[in-house]
């Protein structure tokens, strides 16, 4: 009479390790097409983190502990003309505002997750894991469930790999990079070629737009503070959006 009770457990522990397999597999399958552009940004701004005076052990301890491209990319001309620390950090957190929102979209998907599993949650998290994750489960009838955690780690664990082996890269090679190369364009390239396929619908759309007109609008805004204005009002506008459209259909 043991034995069926035990053979239950088996086959429960196997069809949730399959349901974890199969999710995570269906986010590094969505992530796929952005890793390419997510090296070419990698290395660009390890090139750069050589480039602005960092030494490669310095710039090896940014990449690994800082984990921003934007951040990064914000912070080094500060850097370079010595500026403040206080301002080098004030300008990194206004560039990674956007985080904030995310994780208050995310958090009733990972609420009951401990404090460290949450916490490493927003360490990986990248701007295309939300992008990917929220479409697929914002209208989820239940969250919280072990599908939509495991589709995200496969969306932002291979991504962490790939910016960190691609940052690592361009640190070792920065030194070899003619001077005139323009990194910028190449750093502008590599986010068009991850943001462009995502315009695939209406709301999408709409959002980019807002985000758009927005950002170019808030140019003028002290340590990038239009960047974080056009993150809210490409959400808000997205979401109107997408109401909308439903409701006309």
């Amino acid at each position: 009479m043991a034995a069926e009770p035990e053979s239950t457990l088996l086959d429960d522990a196997r069809a949730i390790r399959a349901e974890r397999i199969e999710a995570f597999k269906s986010g590094v399958h969505a992530i796929v097409p952005a890793l390419i552009a997510t090296g070419t940004w990698g290395m660009v701004t390890g090139v750069a983190m050589v480039k602005s005076g960092l030494t490669e052990s310095m710039a090896l301890a940014m990449t690994l502990l800082l984990y921003a491209g934007s951040a990064q990319l914000t912070s080094l001309p500060l850097i370079a003309s010595g500026a403040p620390l206080w301002l080098i950090f004030a300008a990194g957190f206004v560039v990674n505002l956007r985080f904030v929102i995310f994780g208050a979209a995310l958090q009733p998907y990972f609420r009951h997750l401990p404090w460290p599993k949450r916490l490493g949650l927003g360490y990986f998290t990248t701007d295309m894991g939300f992008v990917l994750f929220m479409p697929r489960y914002g209208d989820a009838a239940q969250r919280g469930t072990r599908e939509q955690l495991w589709f995200f780690v496969g969306t932002i664990a291979p991504s962490w790999f790939v910016w960190q082996s691609s940052s690592i890269i361009g640190i070792f090679l920065g030194s070899m990079v003619p001077a005139t190369w323009s990194l910028d364009f190449a750093a502008v390239l590599a986010l068009l070629a991850i943001t462009i396929p995502l315009a695939n619908s209406k709301p999408m759309l709409v959002s980019m737009l807002a985000a758009g007109v927005t950002a170019w609008v808030g140019q003028t805004l002290p340590l990038r503070l239009g960047l974080a204005v056009a993150v809210v009002a490409g959400i808000v506008a997205g979401m109107w959006a997408e109401r909308y459209f439903k409701g006309k259909a």
